[in-house]
C-alpha cells in the first residue's frame, strides 16, 4: 500500500517534470539549483526563489547590471569574460553576447537613447551600444580604471567614476566624445545622478567624502565629509525622499544621507563587503548586496527607514538589479555548482 509520503514525492516530481516541459515550449530555460542554494535566500529575507538561469561563458567575476524596463532588457557585466550579456527578462532568456568590452564593470541602459554605455577597464574606454543591434557603434577615453556610470539627461552628458584615476570623465553621448575631466582627489566610489538637483554625486572612498558636481559647468560645488563611514564605494539616490544611502566597505555599514539638511542622519549595520544598491520604488524597498553574499533590505517610507531581512542569497551576491513592475530582483553569480547563474528573486 503506497504512503502518503510516497503520493506527495510523486507528486512533486511530476510537477517538476510539467515545469520542465513548459519552459522548454516557452524557450525558458530553467536550472534545477541543489536544495542548499536554494534555501540560502529563504532565511532572513522577505523573498521568494523564482529561478536560477544559467548564464554563458566562464565561472568567472560578474560586476554591474543595468535593467531597461522599456525593453525589458537586463544588461550584465561579465567582467572575467570581458562581455556584455543581454538577457531578456519577458522570456527569461539569454539574447545576446557582446564580446570586446576589457575587463568590463560598469554598465548603464539609458532607455531614452537607446543606448548602452558599458565600461571597459582593461582599455581605460567607455563602450556604447545600439539597443536595437545590439553592437558596439562607438568607443571612447574612459579615464583610468573606468567603473560606475551616471547619466544627467539635461545636459546628454555621461559621467564616469575613474576609480584609481582620483578623476570624473564626462562623455557628450550626442557626440561620444569626452569634454571634461574632473579631479576629485581620491579614489572613486559610486556616481550617481539626483533628478531633484540635476545635479551628480560620487562618493570618494579614500576621503570618506560625498562630492557634488553642477552638469552645467562641470565643476565640484560641495564637498560633505561623511562621519562613521569607511570606504564609501556604493551609492543611490531616492529622489522622492531627499535621501542617498551609501554603502561603506571599510566597515559594513549603510549611511543615510539627508540631500536636505547635506548631513548623514542615520547608520546600520549590513553585510560584509558591500557594494552595489537597488530600489524598488512601488514598495519602497531598498536591497544592498555584499561580496560576501549577503543581502540587507531596508522598508522606506518617507523618513522612517527599517531594516525588513537580511540573509545569504548567493555565493558573491555583490550586485543586484530591479524590474520595478514585477518586483523581481535578479543577482548575477559567478559560481553555483561551477557555471554563472543569474538567481531571480521575488517580493511579496
Amino acid at each position: 500500500m503506497r504512503t502518503l509520503q510516497h503520493w506527495g514525492l510523486r507528486s512533486a516530481v511530476l510537477s517538476y517534470l510539467v515545469l520542465l516541459v513548459l519552459s522548454a515550449v516557452a524557450g525558458v530555460v530553467l536550472y534545477r539549483i541543489p536544495p542548499a542554494a536554494a534555501q540560502e535566500g529563504a532565511h532572513g529575507l522577505p523573498l521568494t526563489h523564482v529561478a536560477d538561469i544559467p548564464l554563458p561563458g566562464r565561472a568567472t567575476r560578474l560586476d554591474y547590471e543595468s535593467y531597461d524596463p522599456v525593453r525589458h532588457l537586463l544588461f550584465i557585466a561579465h567582467l572575467g569574460d570581458g562581455e556584455v550579456i543581454v538577457f531578456d527578462v519577458g522570456d527569461s532568456r539569454v539574447i545576446a553576447r557582446i564580446a570586446g568590452v576589457s575587463s568590463v564593470h560598469g554598465v548603464l541602459a539609458i532607455p531614452d537613447l537607446a543606448r548602452v554605455f558599458a565600461s571597459a577597464t582593461g582599455t581605460d574606454q567607455i563602450v556604447a551600444i545600439d539597443e536595437a543591434t545590439l553592437k558596439i557603434v562607438a568607443r571612447m577615453p574612459g579615464g583610468h580604471y573606468p567603473d560606475g556610470m551616471a547619466y544627467a539627461p539635461e545636459v546628454h552628458k555621461l559621467y564616469v567614476s575613474n576609480e584609481t584615476g582620483n578623476t570624473e570623465t564626462v562623455i557628450d553621448v550626442r557626440s561620444n566624445q569626452r569634454v571634461a575631466t574632473i579631479p576629485l582627489g581620491g579614489e572613486v566610489g559610486n556616481t550617481q545622478y539626483d533628478p531633484r538637483s540635476h545635479h551628480i554625486f560620487v562618493n570618494v572612498q579614500s576621503r570618506d567624502e560625498l562630492i557634488e558636481i553642477d552638469p552645467a559647468v562641470d565643476r565640484i560645488v560641495a564637498r560633505f565629509r561623511l562621519p562613521g563611514s569607511e570606504h564609501n564605494h556604493g551609492l543611490l539616490i531616492d529622489a522622492q525622499d531627499r535621501l542617498a544611502f551609501i554603502a561603506c566597505q571599510g566597515n559594513d555599514k549603510l549611511l543615510v544621507f539627508d540631500l536636505g539638511a547635506r548631513r548623514i542622519i542615520q547608520s546600520f549595520g549590513i553585510g560584509s563587503d558591500p557594494d552595489v544598491l537597488a530600489f524598488d520604488p512601488a514598495p519602497g524597498t531598498l536591497y544592498v548586496a555584499g561580496e560576501a553574499g549577503i543581502v540587507s533590505m531596508f522598508s522606506l517610507r518617507g523618513a522612517n527607514i527599517e531594516k525588513i531581512g537580511e540573509g545569504r542569497l548567493g555565493p558573491n551576491a555583490h550586485v543586484v538589479a530591479i524590474d520595478p513592475t514585477t518586483h523581481h530582483s535578479f543577482f548575477a553569480l559567478k559560481d553555483v555548482g561551477g557555471r554563472p547563474v543569474l538567481r531571480i528573486m521575488s517580493s511579496p
